[in-house]
């Protein structure tokens, strides 16, 4: 199999719900980031075998294929097919992963992997109907249905977290994302984004505004951390513990080590490996434990190889029961935030992981990374790029 690597990653801000990216079509909002991907690339994007993008809730704006619709937006080649995947939270971790199998495979020597989500335009929940069964009597004859907070939750108490280590974990993600921007970190994965003003009509103005940075980090301290009610009652979890409801995009463009050096590339990196996983879908949130021994054993690696790890902050317990069982060093973990500070826009999510990822092993000076997010109905991805 020929080495596949990557040749650039890129993302853009993330916008809180209603904020800062909410003006904008999330199609389009795809578009910015394919297009800097392109740019930054140096690559002519009729070379590009397929475009894989993650999209979550598949409905209204973002119905009909948004990968596709957002690629012929951005003025792309027509040539070049599109996909639209959902692996929930994973969507665009999976799209990377589909990609990279497409040229792994032979069946293309190149490949972007994207996503993207507008959580403000398009909530989570507006893909069914009010009333409508995503788990039906025969899936419960086998598993007991749990939300997303009742498997943070039970994340929790199995492993025996509690409400402080999540207040602490909450501030550490926020006092991390603040970093990293008063030390610039994020400058070469950034794509600033123009998003057009409304008028309070909600009529455009013709004029648009530069969004250049995450929206979502805000100052807090233990105390006022400590002093926020829990999602559920007796739970561990506040909305300081939790991931944000955001909106945002990323992508990865990635080809053979054969293509790279004839177009006279310099590539950025390479995976290694790639996975995803099932896990209990009853707490439903375990799937990076899984993922990453999944991942480390079948490369004969361990935990201590890995320079940089970017894993979900869907909630403090995600990582924090991850951690208990895996025992990483915790200064490699989210070094520059994660989505309690800085957003988790779902189906954008794992790009901008996997750009981060990738962007950190160069500003630090590192050689391996890994990428691992939990997702809806019990599942993990898992990805171990390295950097050339």
């Amino acid at each position: 199999m020929s080495e596949i690597v990557i040749v650039e990653a890129v993302r853009s801000p993330v916008g809180r719900r209603g904020g800062e990216l909410s003006n904008i079509h999330p199609a389009d909002l795809l578009s910015e980031v394919q297009t800097a991907l392109i740019e930054r690339s140096g690559v002519d994007p009729s070379t590009i075998g397929q475009v894989v993008g993650g999209c979550v809730s598949q409905a209204g704006e973002q119905t009909a294929n948004i990968a596709r619709t957002a690629w012929l937006g951005a003025g792309m080649p027509l040539n070049v097919a599109a996909t639209t995947v959902d692996a929930q939270c994973g969507s665009s971790q999976q799209a990377i992963s589909l990609a990279y199998g497409l040229v792994a495979s032979g069946v293309v020597d190149s490949a972007v992997g994207c996503g993207v989500e507008s959580m403000t335009r398009n909530p989570m929940g507006s893909s069914y109907k009010k009333g409508q069964l995503t788990a039906t009597p025969r899936y419960k004859e086998h598993y007991e249905y749990t939300t997303q907070f009742q498997g943070a939750e039970l994340l929790a108490k199995k492993w025996n977290i509690t409400r402080d280590e999540c207040d602490e974990f909450g501030l550490r993600s926020q006092q991390n994302a603040a970093r990293a921007w008063d030390e610039d970190r994020f400058a070469t994965q950034i794509v600033e984004v123009d998003v057009p003003v409304l008028a309070d009509d909600g009529t455009a103005t013709g004029e648009r505004q530069r969004v250049a940075r995450d929206g979502g980090i805000r100052p807090t301290t233990l105390e006022a951390l400590s002093q926020l009610s829990p999602v559920m009652d007796d739970g561990v979890h506040t909305a300081g513990a939790s991931s944000q409801i955001s909106d945002g995009s990323g992508a990865v463009l990635m080809m053979t080590a054969e293509k790279a050096e004839e177009q006279g590339l310099k590539p950025l990196g390479r995976i290694i490996d790639t996975c995803l996983v099932g896990s209990d879908p009853v707490l439903m949130l375990t799937g990076p434990i899984e993922a990453t021994h999944h991942l480390l054993e079948r490369n004969k690696m361990a935990m201590d190889d890995i320079d940089v790890v970017e894993i979900n902050e869907a909630f403090a317990s995600v990582v924090l029961a991850w951690a208990r069982e895996m025992n990483p060093d915790m200064d490699s973990v989210n070094p520059n935030g994660g989505a309690i500070a800085l957003g988790h826009p779902l189906g954008g999510t794992g790009s901008i992981l996997m750009t981060k990822a990738l962007h950190e092993l160069h500003r630090a000076d590192k050689e391996f990374g890994l990428v691992t997010m939990c997702c809806g109905g019990g599942l993990g991805t898992g990805t171990i790029i390295q950097r050339m």
